[in-house]
């Protein structure tokens, strides 16, 4: 059973559930939370996946421990009814953390996709490295996206057999999304004029909230940059984040603010962008499969592969930090070109199939598929500034 219920994990499980279902001796079940009700909703759409379960628990302004108890109580009767073999869960949310915990209250083993990330602080991204580590605790199998990941793994005493070092599956979903031929224009994208850099902007963590003022005050000071940049941000409906967003940069030239975008508009936007400036954890990985340097938002990030690669910067949540580091990759071509040709080391578009091939031999017996070898190298043609 894979349970999901969020717009990152929706896309990262995607691929997953796709691929169970081409291995004919695989029986899966799919349980979805909710906890993104309209988001998730749209994502089922566009990867054709109709969930055997919905708790639907998402309420207006939810808190945490909303969110927990809600999952926790629906999963106990959804797995009492299915009993399956093994309950996927993916990363770093809630959903995944008491999903995890439901299944172990009965008994049933638990395989963490996107194993092993971590930061040096419990409170960095918050709450998702804790939401991560627990649930890396309760797990039985670990499918590790990197080898620093299963380092991680390790050290905290997993047995070496029950971790399988895949990629991610972010990349197995963007690369496939971005092939496609129907993909939308984001709504508004037509304001933003292709001879002039264009920035795609997305903060939301709950960690930036108390921040959210500073970083749409150097939004607005980059927006005035002589090289007359321009700034998509689809704003997150949060209380926390949109009424500061539009009451900064409502009608400041250059920025063009629109509700939440699909994912399906969101891999054109990063397509066709310079850079991404962003607190988000999938756009560390996915944009730098297109050749698109990545601004990091936070002061730690669990995916510092990104930043030995070069594919990813840590520019905190302070306004001179942002502004200086965006007007660094507007004016300087060296240093964008860096960034933009380095090689992704996240994936190379097979992690699912791995992650099913190794659950099918540690059930059924069989072959387990190769590891994800390494870093593969950014698309030349992503390159645009």
């Amino acid at each position: 059973m894979s349970v999901f219920g969020t717009r990152p994990d929706t896309i990262k499980m995607a691929p997953v559930v796709h691929a169970l279902r081409r291995h004919d001796s695989i029986d899966d079940s799919i349980c979805v939370t909710a906890q993104h009700r309209k988001m998730l909703d749209d994502l089922l759409a566009l990867f054709s996946i109709v969930p055997d379960y919905d708790l639907d628990v998402m309420t207006q302004d939810q808190t945490l421990t909303e969110v927990t108890t809600r999952v926790l109580a629906g999963m106990e009767s959804v797995l009492a009814e299915a009993r399956p073999d093994v309950v996927l869960v993916h990363g770093d949310t809630t959903t995944s953390t008491a999903a995890a915990l439901a299944a172990f209250y009965q008994q049933i083993p638990v395989g963490h996709v996107e194993a092993g990330l971590r930061t040096k602080n419990r409170w960095l991204p918050y709450p998702e490295e804790m939401n991560r580590r627990l649930t890396g605790a309760i797990a039985s199998y670990h499918f590790a996206p990197t080898a620093l990941a299963r380092e991680h793994l390790i050290a905290e005493n997993v047995a070496p057999g029950d971790i399988v070092v895949t990629g991610n599956t972010v990349i197995d979903a963007f690369l496939e999304t971005a092939a496609r031929r129907d993909l939308p224009l984001p709504p508004r994208w037509q304001e933003i004029d292709s001879a002039r850099p264009a920035i795609v902007v997305t903060a939301h963590r709950r960690e930036n909230h108390a921040h959210m003022h500073e970083i749409a005050e150097a939004l607005r000071e980059i927006a005035q940059l002589p090289v007359r940049p321009q700034l998509y941000w689809p704003v997150h409906p949060s209380p926390r984040v949109a009424p500061i967003a539009r009451s900064v940069l409502d009608g400041v030239p250059g920025v063009v603010l629109v509700e939440p975008i699909d994912y399906a508009e969101m891999v054109t936007a990063v397509r066709d962008c310079a850079f991404v400036l962003t607190d988000s954890g999938g756009l560390q990985e996915e944009a730098p499969c297109l050749g698109k340097p990545v601004l990091v938002m936070r002061e730690e990030t669990e995916r510092p592969e990104g930043l030995v690669a070069g594919t990813l910067e840590l520019v905190g949540h302070g306004r001179q930090r942002i502004v200086d580091a965006c007007t660094r990759l507007l004016t300087d071509t060296a240093a964008y070109a860096r960034m933009a040709r380095a090689a992704n080391p996240y994936g190379d578009g097979q992690a699912a199939g791995r992650i099913a091939g190794w659950l099918q031999a540690r059930l059924r017996g069989g072959v387990y598929p190769a590891p994800f070898a390494g870093a593969t190298p950014a698309h030349p043609a992503g390159v645009r500034q």
